[in-house]
């Protein structure tokens, strides 16, 4: 039986006619909806805040206690934020080195602006990091108390108050608050719009709720999916609306278009980050992206993303050894969703949006390689709302119950998850501190030391951006690609295509130093010459992980996977050694493909053709002797399958011959594998096979001819392949060059 309250009261909602044994709840949401009357006057909202910040106050006590009472950040990436502020609040914007151009490593647009307005009136110095570590935990105090607030609003004033406990004491996200990052803020951002939208609801006229939303989509792509589902429900709502009363169209959808807000404010800010660099995607995107591997495989990408995402679910869900949530956390959450849409109907929408929200905010983050960076900070800010709802479906689950059975399952269900959640606090902020002990270790140390030792004026290039920018006063050049626009994708490619980008810095831009983790991939460089003499090495000797949780691998400090870096003086004098093929060919050389180089690439339209899915053609660098005794650098490809590139410039109808840089011993040159043969078509007709040579002290030069009859444009296509389809074995070699001479 249903009955339709009057227009005037709650916009055509349909409720379900009260039962006896439901007035209970229907007094618990009165009785919530008058408690969170005025905020200010909420005993419980300051005291759920006020524990929550104490939590954050006792994580920040533990850090100071690790770290000889200075404050430091349990992720470099804080640092990052705090010098892209700094740089604003100087009047540079995006600027990571004065007078770079624009670049968009700072994951947060309105976190930073935020910051570098702090700084702009005078918060700097010793100061600066403990204020962004402090507007983090006060944040998150206010997610707590809003939290609350909202359990209140939407079902009673028990389930408010328990959600709020919980997030107050949230190991993960009081570890969140306290980083340095805008993860607390984020979740602000996101309780504060449901918030928001059920006190407007009632009148299914939206103005605040659209402008908390383009703070939040401003703040981090994924909250933009999240708002823009919010969204959704309020144009359903004043859809509904309109229909009940008959309101004039033209205002309904100058409402409908009010709601847009978030979208053409996100929209503004990829037309502004598409005209200043090139690029509509945020640098971390570009730099962290599976949809932006060297060759993108869908199957393959399918396959990563599902794998991340059942990582979130595992997680969330609470069900492993991870001490990250209470037991069947996800689960909870998801019966809550469903009674909160079942038994409270004005609230389906919101039900509905912020289900499918969380979906698509963890779809969206697992196309990320490493999603699971960092105890998974970037879906940590959806914890308040998965906490909600969890404990929506324990209230759901105690409504099968009746009398004093009812509430013993929802104060014994929510004192269980507690008693797991305390349980975790002291892990967490060990964990923390652990992990700032090695950013002051390492990080903070080498700026420190670049600062002392190193020439101003000078020039750094780093895999690990944040302390060293912000600390030693050095040009920084960040070859992951987040600070430095333009390195983001020759980094996913390898060494070889970094090698190449910093060629086509200014002289006055190249990097005087390297300052590089021993560990990681970037180190290749070396190979190429450019890691002159060795300045010092920095091993780590902070305390590593006592216990290790998800995500924890990528603090590398503690986990001990970065142990050491070290520092080099650049040496640039191979540089541009291999342009030249060793022996000058006959006649003129018309054009070169330079393997590796993205930019060469491109204008040859050059692809390697795989023989296998998943195959990574990775680059790297490599020095050889030449004939006169002296080093040659060139960056090259691997390939197995293979390549197909287009020569410019060429003469028609001239014969052309083709000399190449192959790197032919894979697996070793004396073995009689079949990899080093080649079929060779231009322009899809078969010239003949190529028998590339094998040296097991580097590459040799080999050359093919290819005869004047088949040389029939300015612009001819080559394709270098297996012998025969579909069966190996298939051609496995690195490709340095290529040059077309006639």
């Amino acid at each position: 039986m249903t009955r339709f309250v009057a227009p005037s009261a709650d916009e055509h909602d349909e409720l379900p006619a009260e039962t006896p044994g439901e007035r209970t709840t229907a007094a618990a949401v009165a009785d919530g909806s008058r408690s969170a009357g005025c905020p200010f006057r909420d005993a419980a909202a300051w005291s759920i805040g006020g524990l929550s910040f104490l939590v954050s106050a006792l994580f920040l006590v533990v850090n100071l206690a690790y770290n000889q009472w200075n404050f430091i950040p349990p992720v470099d990436d804080a640092y990052i934020h705090l010098q892209y502020a700094r740089q604003l609040g100087t009047g540079h914007f995006l600027q990571y080195n004065t007078g770079d151009p624009i670049s968009t490593g700072a994951s947060s647009l309105l976190y930073v602006l935020i910051l570098g307005g702090a700084y702009a009136l005078g918060v700097q110095g010793a100061a600066f990091l403990p204020f962004a570590m402090t507007f983090g935990a006060l944040c998150l105090a206010l997610t707590a108390a809003g939290t609350y607030r909202l359990g209140a609003r939407l079902v009673g004033r028990q389930v408010g108050i328990f959600a709020g406990l919980l997030v107050s004491l949230s190991g993960p996200l009081a570890w969140g608050a306290t980083s340095g990052m805008e993860i607390a803020f984020v979740a602000f951002l996101l309780v504060s719009l449901l918030l928001v939208f059920t006190g407007e609801r009632t009148q299914s006229r939206f103005v605040w709720t659209p402008l908390v939303a383009v703070a939040a989509a401003l703040t981090r792509t994924e909250a933009l999916l999240f708002a823009a589902m919010l969204g959704l429900a309020m144009i359903w709502h004043v859809i509904a609306h309109a229909r009940g009363t008959r309101a004039a169209w033209p205002r309904v959808i100058g409402r409908i278009l009010w709601i847009g807000l978030p979208v053409y404010a996100a929209g503004a800010q990829y037309l502004y980050y598409w005209s200043a660099t090139g690029s509509a995607e945020q640098n971390g995107v570009l730099a962290k992206s599976l949809l932006h591997m060297p060759a993108v495989y869908p199957l393959e990408v399918a396959d990563k993303v599902l794998s991340n995402f059942r990582i979130f679910l595992s997680a969330f869900a609470g069900l492993s050894t991870q001490d990250y949530i209470f037991p069947g956390a996800l689960l909870l959450a998801v019966a809550g969703v469903i009674g909160l849409f079942r038994r409270f109907p004005q609230w389906r929408g919101l039900a509905l949006a912020a289900g499918v929200g969380v979906v698509l905010v963890l779809a969206s983050v697992s196309t990320l390689e490493y999603s699971d960076i960092h105890h998974m900070r970037y879906v940590q800010p959806l914890m308040p709302i998965l906490l909600l709802f969890g404990v929506v479906g324990i209230h759901s689950a105690a409504q099968l119950f009746t009398g004093g059975a009812r509430r013993s399952v929802l104060v014994g269900g929510v004192v269980v998850a507690l008693l797991f959640t305390v349980s975790q606090l002291p892990a967490w902020s060990l964990r923390q501190a652990q992990q700032a002990a090695g950013i002051r270790d390492q990080q903070v140390t080498i700026s420190h030391w670049i600062k002392g030792h190193l020439p101003r004026g000078a020039s750094v290039a780093v895999n690990d951006v944040g302390a060293i920018a912000y600390f030693s006063d050095r040009y920084v050049v960040d070859l992951i690609g987040l600070a430095t626009t333009g390195f983001a994708t020759p980094n996913l490619h390898g060494a070889g295509s970094l090698y190449e980008e910093l060629r086509h810095l200014p002289q006055q831009r190249r990097p005087d130093y390297f300052a590089i983790f021993d560990s990681w991939s970037v180190h290749g460089l070396g190979e190429g010459g450019l890691f002159g003499r060795e300045l010092i090495t920095f091993e780590l000797k902070s305390p590593t992980f006592s216990y290790t949780t998800i995500g924890g691998l990528s603090a590398c400090q503690a986990a001990r996977t970065c142990n050491k870096v070290t520092i080099y003086q650049a040496d640039w004098n191979a540089l541009g050694s291999g342009d030249e093929p060793l022996q000058a060919p006959s006649g003129q050389i018309r054009d070169r493909l330079n393997v590796a180089d993205l930019r060469d690439e491109e204008t040859h339209d050059y692809q390697v053709i795989p023989a296998h899915q998943g195959f990574q053609p990775e680059t790297h660098v490599k020095t050889v002797t030449g004939p006169d005794g002296g080093d040659v650098v060139d960056s090259g490809r691997h390939v197995i399958g293979g390549e197909s590139f287009t020569f410019h410039d060429l003469i028609p109808h001239q014969p052309l011959t083709i000399t190449a840089r192959i790197d032919a011993t894979e697996p070793e040159a004396a073995e009689l594998t079949g990899s080093r043969a080649v079929q060779v078509e231009v322009n899809g007709e078969v010239a003949g096979i190529w028998q590339f040579d094998a040296d097991p002290r580097g590459w040799v030069e080999t050359t093919f001819e290819i005869p004047a009859e088949l040389v029939t444009d300015s612009a001819l296509t080559i394709e270098l392949g297996p012998l025969q389809e579909f069966l190996g074995p298939y051609p496995d070699y690195q490709s340095y060059a290529y040059w077309a001479s006639q």
